[in-house]
């Protein structure tokens, strides 16, 4: 992603209270032959006491993205928050149309989940957490 350094944000109080605010992102990776592959998710920022910073989210078994999710390859998940057109006529000097967007990119290294107890509760509070915007009471059918 192309950055002028005016608009780059470092701050990581910043970025996690947007990633928190902006949760669904899109995960991608590269399949066997280096293609990307991209799945759009809900994605949970947990940050250690040491201030280390990890995602969790849920990638379904039948969809082929997490046969590619190997610690080896690095992954890229892409949080999306407000956008607009922004219209040279706006200006009071001749200028091109842009486009006005925050964004935050984060790269690591994926590790998949096979302890059934861990899964669990990483669904059970990704369903709380989004359940708790929707009114209802959550339901679990595991």
């Amino acid at each position: 992603m192309y950055l002028p350094k005016l608009y780059e944000v470092t701050d990581p109080a910043v970025i996690n209270a947007f990633i928190e605010t902006h949760d669904f992102a899109i995960l991608v990776s590269a399949d066997e032959n280096g293609l990307p592959v991209a799945t759009h998710l809900p994605l949970e920022l947990v940050v250690n006491e040491q201030g280390e910073r990890y995602l969790y989210g849920h990638v379904a078994r039948p969809n082929p993205q997490w046969r590619t999710l190997r610690p080896e390859q690095p992954v890229l998940a892409i949080f999306h928050g407000p956008h607009a057109y922004i219209s040279p006529r706006w200006y009071d000097q001749p200028n091109v149309p842009t486009w006005n967007y925050l964004t935050v990119h984060v790269y690591g290294r994926p590790r998949l989940i096979e302890d059934s107890d861990e899964l669990f509760g990483l669904l059970k509070r990704l369903v709380d957490r989004h359940e708790a915007n929707s009114g209802a009471s959550p339901v679990y059918q595991l």
